[in-house]
């Protein structure tokens, strides 16, 4: 057979169809699907609802791969109601107006209308307030599946309306059964073909898949579309094979959405917290994603003087340094000092007493009567301050032991400074 001239034949034999091998997969009924016990295990508030053809309002919150899609097409084929499938990337408030118009038909016909809207959050304001009043009325029951923060992207209106249920990664033991799975399945998946998975292969897929079933099947179907069967027509999937495959993870993480946020928080919070190894874990994984090192190091440096200040000066010193080597030297060497840094930081004393004391007196500045600047500490150097009385009576430091001396430095007795 020529593998080369017809490549609509290769799809024919190695997969049983044109759609992509994480399309074919997705799972029809509930008990197929794979994962997200935490929402869908036995018992649970959405599977229950889903076995009862119950469903109300929901948002899918969760990483790519995780299995949003999925489910609402799990929904869509439990249900008696008129589905209806929307994209935000695509579509307008004049799709939005269609689907709602249908939707006051059904239910003027006895019938119910669930609409799934994908990536909800690139709609904005006044997309998303079409929706709210057809959702309140009940002539739409809306599943709306998002990666971003719904608390962030969503309308308030529209998310107290609805219940939020967040989708995790999935687990490397999720994965490796939804590989397995595709392996088996003759009818939607490669059981059809004699596949030889090496110890090994599927693992590593399925550890460089991040928890993203898609990126995993995509990587299995790459694998074996890729590899010639050899004389017993076999497909052997070697481990080699796999990591051609998959070559570098892709992180879940937007520079602008809640993984920039909820990464840049753990990565601080390690290094006040003195978890050295935690905070490197983090300043990895923002490395890894592009993440732009000066933001990084700017980050470093106020945790310096917020968390560590007083204990120990040398770590906003050390922190700076790691700030300036950025611009000096670049990536990739910069991210040495920055590690550097950010090592130094954590292993060091704790104290936020600088950090504190200003918080306190721009508390009072803001809130009390603002104090004035006593005479004798007044500007002195100019003519007519002496008719003023401006520097009268100021007691010079240095002319006194140890460089301190008693006088009154405020108009009213502040302690802001707690060591």
């Amino acid at each position: 057979m020529n593998l080369f001239n017809k490549p609509e034949e290769i799809s024919e034999v190695r997969g049983g169809g044109k759609d992509p091998l994480a399309y074919r997969m997705s799972p029809k009924t509930i008990e197929d699907y794979v994962g997200q016990e935490h929402i869908l295990g036995q018992g649970k508030l959405l599977r229950r609802a889903i076995e009862a053809d119950r469903i109300t309002s929901i948002i899918l919150y969760g990483p790519p791969g995780t299995g949003k899609t999925a489910l609402a097409r799990v929904i869509a084929n439990k249900t008696n109601a008129y589905f209806e499938w929307l994209n935000a990337a695509t579509a307008g408030l004049e799709e939005i107006r269609k689907v709602i118009k249908k939707a006051r038909a059904q239910k003027s016909a006895g019938g119910r209308t669930i609409l799934f809207l994908d990536e909800i959050h690139r709609f904005n304001k006044l997309q998303q307030d079409a929706l709210l009043p057809d959702v309140e009325e009940g002539n739409i029951t809306l599943i709306a599946a998002t990666v971003e923060n719904p608390f962030f992207y969503v309308n308030s209106a529209l998310l107290s309306r609805s219940q939020v249920f967040e989708l995790k990664p999935l687990s490397r033991e999720d994965l490796l059964l939804i590989l397995k799975n595709a392996l088996a399945d003759k009818e939607r998946g490669l059981g059809s073909l004699k596949i030889i998975a090496e110890e090994g292969s599927l693992e590593h897929i399925a550890k460089m898949s991040d928890g993203d079933a898609r990126k995993a099947l995509s990587a299995l179907e790459i694998a074996v579309l890729t590899t010639q069967p050899d004389e017993k027509g076999e497909i052997v999937i070697t481990k080699g094979t796999a990591e051609e495959s998959i070559q570098k993870k892709a992180i879940v993480y937007d520079k602008k959405g809640d993984q920039h946020y909820d990464t840049i928080s753990a990565f601080i919070k390690s290094m006040r917290g003195s978890d050295p190894d935690a905070a490197i874990y983090y300043l990895a994984k923002m490395l890894y994603a592009g993440e732009d090192p000066r933001f990084i190091a700017r980050r470093v440096v106020i945790c310096a003087a917020e968390d560590v200040g007083l204990k120990d000066p040398m770590a906003l010193v050390l922190a700076i340094s790691a700030l300036k080597a950025i611009e000096f030297v670049g990536m990739p060497e910069a991210r040495i000092p920055l590690a550097e840094a950010v090592i130094y930081i954590a292993n060091a004393p704790k104290g936020n007493a600088a950090y504190m004391a200003i918080e306190e007196a721009l508390k009072d500045i803001a809130s009390e009567e603002t104090l004035e600047v006593p005479d004798h500490l007044k500007g002195s150097n100019y003519p007519g301050a002496e008719k003023l009385g401006h520097g009268e009576g100021y007691k010079y430091p240095h002319d006194y032991p140890e460089g301190k001396v008693e006088q009154e430095y405020l108009k009213k007795k502040k302690k802001y400074y707690k060591p």
